[in-house]
């Protein structure tokens, strides 16, 4: 008997409506003689709502605290939908992050899982149970409960799945896959019926909607990662590892697979730092001691000794990156520091992009001709970022989507 791990989204869960439709969904995939364990979201935007509720009561909640409060949201779901598939005879039980097993660093709001029991679950599978785990949450060593970051129900599931040997991890939302661009900002962008995990995670870190750490637990353990809609039947994208051997004619002619977008970006510029050894250093480190993530970065050449840091960081760490800099920036004897907060990511995703000349150049000429201009660029194997003003972010995607050919399939 096959284990099956699915997910289930906020969106899917909003109401009880859309409960009892994932529980038939759930019950469906144990009619077909499977084991199944689920991982559930917080219902529609009660995440976002105990935030607010939080804001209300303080300007600076304290992070254990809020950690508690958040992973009562995944609780919730969790019970309804066990509550909905008991309504439909079917036996179901509800676990905690805790109870399922999930051990975590203790780094509130973004833990990373540090182990993994699966004893208790497998323990109710052999009973004829269907599980559904609250995801998004862990407890530390010492018991205090954790929140693994926003949209990490994703990285629950692959972690369940791969420690279970699931057959395969399906990701149900509100969408029907994974598509060539965002939909809302390309109209033309198409879903694909499978990706490669490096590209999958190339467009995960750069703005499509999946967690990059699922996906790359995922590359690790290779668990096959179906992301489908919840809402309907479609054969939704298959996310797993692909051979470059088997690409399509028109696959190998454009590298290009997809156009990744973010509107989570801010940047900041420290100015006139003097141009010393070790200077970026003491800059990042605080920065990292933080757990504020830094993407693209960019050292000016130094004029007469001094030089200026020009850095990104998504927009929700603005302010407590904002802090750690003016801190260190007077430390260093910097001018001053300069802020942008309307900026966007836009990417061109695709193996291979970088052992073929000219998708670069492209990229560059596309953007020109539309009138947009570039403020920072970065780039990897498989990938090449711009950041540019946020107002400009959908024609940005629209004519790279144009320029690349990715009607072409």
């Amino acid at each position: 008997m096959s284990i099956i791990v699915q997910k289930y989204g906020g969106s899917s869960l909003a109401n009880p409506d859309l409960i009892r439709n994932v529980a038939k969904r759930i019950a469906s995939t144990s009619d077909d003689s499977n084991q199944v364990v689920a991982t559930v979201s917080a219902m529609g935007d009660s995440t976002d709502n105990l935030l607010d509720i939080a804001s209300k009561i303080t300007r600076l909640p304290n992070p254990r605290e809020l950690d508690v409060l958040l992973s009562t949201g995944e609780l919730q779901s969790c019970a309804l939908v066990c509550m909905a598939l008991q309504e439909l005879g079917k036996n179901a039980v509800s676990l905690s992050g805790a109870q399922a097993g999930i051990l975590t660093d203790s780094t509130f709001g973004n833990a990373k899982i540090s182990n993994l029991s699966t004893d208790r679950i497998q323990m109710e599978l052999n009973q004829g149970n269907i599980v559904v785990v609250a995801g998004f949450q862990g407890v530390t060593d010492g018991l205090d409960i954790t929140t693994l970051g926003r949209g990490a129900s994703d990285l629950t599931a692959v972690a369940l799945a791969a420690g279970l040997n699931a057959e395969r991890c399906e990701i149900y939302t509100d969408v029907e896959g994974i598509f060539t661009a965002d939909p809302r900002l390309v109209p033309n962008a198409h879903k694909m019926d499978e990706i490669g995990f490096e590209e999958m995670l190339e467009m995960a870190s750069y703005g499509a909607k999946m967690n990059p750490r699922s996906i790359e637990l995922g590359m690790v353990f290779n668990v096959p990662i179906l992301v489908s809609s919840s809402m309907n039947e479609t054969s939704g994208t298959l996310i797993h590892e692909v051979n470059n051997m088997d690409m399509k004619v028109g696959e190998i002619r454009n590298r290009v697979r997809g156009i990744a977008t973010e509107r989570d970006v801010a940047k900041i510029i420290v100015y006139s730092v003097v141009d010393r050894p070790g200077i970026a250093s003491s800059l990042f480190e605080p920065l990292a001691q933080a757990d504020i993530s830094v993407d693209v970065i960019v050292q000016n050449s130094s004029v007469e000794g001094k030089t200026d840091l020009t850095f990104t960081v998504k927009q929700s760490q603005l302010d407590r990156a904002t802090s750690v800099v003016k801190k260190v920036a007077d430390e260093l004897g910097s001018g001053q520091i300069g802020i942008d907060e309307n900026l966007g990511k836009v990417s061109v995703v695709g193996t291979g992009m970088q052992d073929s000349p000219g998708y670069a150049a492209k990229m560059f000429k596309t953007l020109a001709t539309s009138g947009i201009n570039i403020e920072m660029i970065t780039t990897s194997e498989i990938r090449i970022t711009c950041i540019v003003k946020v107002s400009d972010l959908g024609k940005a995607a629209s004519a790279l989507h144009d320029a690349f050919e990715m009607d072409f399939n």
